[in-house]
């Protein structure tokens, strides 16, 4: 059932973005109720509202801390328009109120800028998300504009509907004004309970429907602002698959730690071709030759701009996703002549602190695995020292393996992967699979190095490293057989370091 806007109160703290809604109550002489300095606001951009004070009979006080809250004002928004709650609000001279506009006092904005404790309770809306709540709950005769993020979507449908929205309008905002709510009232037991709570609810306000989960037959959403992470610049709708690998291609190339041009090829999250070069054509080839036959399909991601040379080399293979901090003149144009070729330009990436997972009908939180890279502080446990260039070739192989299923091995040689070993359900298969695989690619093992993501039970893997020719090692450490491991490599000259951090990831 539509219902025409007759009268509105509005109360906000942010005005920006207001005038083309202004314009509109005005022209149609649309009855504005509003408080402080909103009212101000309105008066000044010639717009006759009428105070609230003036239906309570009551002024502003305590400092500003009572205003509407009054029976003359959430009368007016929470009677239905029915005979009997008619009759009431006219036998005590309350008007109706068909919208109500709130922009909330930016309460986390301000505990991201002062501890101020007095600064921070006044940020505290409570006439505001008080009139949220009861405009959204009488949704089917009220419209209710939670926050400014909707100041333009209310305007473009009055806009065009002659100042009546419908039902099923009145209710999609409705459910926005909940989540706002909610997300307030996170952000407020945030700050009283003084823990690391995860605050996930803002995520939930951006819903964006997907084609479909992670199998067609699966319904799937993302929640959150991809925008601010990505900008697409060519290609079909990204996948729920997509946006998981997407993830863990952005997650490993910010933890490489390599100033050089680098280029990583994933599947299924799994990094199958990393590599740093002199240039990027000569890191996306060492990338491509780490496996050429799991590169098809796959997501490629850079962390440098993509020239020419290298859009012509990667152009010879199917891949579903590229990632590039920027493309050179001319590049995107040649790309995307591949309609569904999926190209992103990365904008800004943070790591999540937090990492979710449902399970048991609860959810799982912890620590993001954020640790840094090791430099100065590794431990070598062994007689034999790495090399400078082992040195560097662990830590990149450290870096990768953190990035792999468990159990996992990495094998890198000149800051190439080439070869790993990865959802293994042991540590001595994983380094098997690792080093066939570097075998069957013609892959050098002869001066590579190893890393595992977690340690080693047994000296089996490293004897079977030792044997095709690895001579540098980084682990985690704390088996009790690590001086078992220890004494193998003194014995048969190879070097280890260890690092005291484990780095499973299921």
């Amino acid at each position: 059932m539509k219902k025409k806007i007759k009268s509105v109160l509005i109360s906000v703290f942010d005005k920006t973005g207001l005038e083309e809604l202004l314009s509109l109550f005005k022209d149609n002489k649309t009855d504005i109720y509003s408080t402080g300095g909103t009212w101000d606001y309105l008066k000044e951009n010639g717009l006759n509202a009428i105070k609230v004070e003036d239906i309570t009979k009551f002024p502003s006080m305590l400092d500003g801390r009572v205003k509407t809250l009054h029976p003359a004002v959430f009368g007016g928004i929470l009677a239905k328009r029915e005979e009997d709650h008619l009759r009431q609000l006219k036998e005590h001279g309350f008007p109706e109120i068909d919208m109500v506009i709130v922009d909330l006092y930016p309460f986390e904005k301000t505990v991201s800028i002062t501890d101020d404790y007095n600064e921070i309770i006044e940020k505290i809306d409570i006439g505001g998300i008080s009139l949220i709540r009861a405009a959204a709950k009488n949704y089917k005769d009220v419209v209710i504009v939670p926050s400014r993020d909707y100041y333009k979507e209310i305007t473009e449908i009055l806009k065009g509907s002659h100042m009546q929205t419908t039902e099923k309008e009145r209710k999609n905002f409705a459910k926005s004004a909940f989540s706002v709510s909610m997300h307030y009232d996170t952000i407020i037991y945030k700050y009283f309970s003084q823990d690391d709570f995860p605050v996930i609810t803002k995520k939930i306000l951006q819903k964006n429907a997907l084609r479909y989960g992670e199998n067609s037959h699966q319904t799937g959403y993302y929640y959150g602002d991809l925008d601010s992470v990505f900008t697409k610049l060519n290609g079909k709708e990204l996948s729920y698959n997509n946006l998981v690998d997407i993830d863990a291609a952005i997650s490993l190339m910010s933890d490489l730690p390599v100033k050089e041009p680098s280029f990583a090829v994933l599947k299924h999250t799994n990094p199958c071709g990393v590599a740093a070069g002199t240039t990027l054509t000569e890191a996306w080839e060492k990338a491509l030759e780490s496996d050429p036959l799991s590169a098809f399909g796959g997501i490629l991601i850079s962390n440098y701009p993509i020239d020419i040379n290298t859009a012509l080399k990667i152009d010879e293979i199917f891949y579903e996703v590229l990632i590039a901090p920027d493309y050179a003149d001319g590049v995107l144009r040649f790309l995307s002549k591949k309609k569904n070729r999926i190209i992103l330009k990365m904008n800004n990436f943070k790591p999540e602190k937090n990492i979710f997972k449902s399970i048991l009908s609860g959810i799982l939180v912890q620590d993001a695995d954020s640790t840094e890279s090791i430099t100065e502080d590794y431990n070598v446990v062994t007689e034999l020292k790495p090399n400078d260039a082992e040195l560097q070739d662990l830590i990149f192989a450290n870096t990768i393996v953190k990035h792999l299923k468990s159990n996992a091995i990495a094998l890198v040689k000149n800051k190439q992967l080439i070869g790993i070993g990865c959802g293994q359900t042991s540590r001595v298969e994983a380094t098997r699979q690792s080093i066939d695989k570097a075998r069957r690619l013609n892959l050098e093992l002869s001066g590579a190095v190893l890393a595992s993501d977690a340690f080693f039970p047994f000296p089996d893997s490293i004897e079977l490293a030792s044997d095709a020719g690895i001579k540098a090692i980084i682990q985690p450490g704390g088996s009790v057989n690590d001086s078992v491991c220890i004494d193998f490599c003194n014995k048969n000259g190879v070097s280890m370091i260890v690092t005291g951090i484990r780095h499973f990831r299921h």
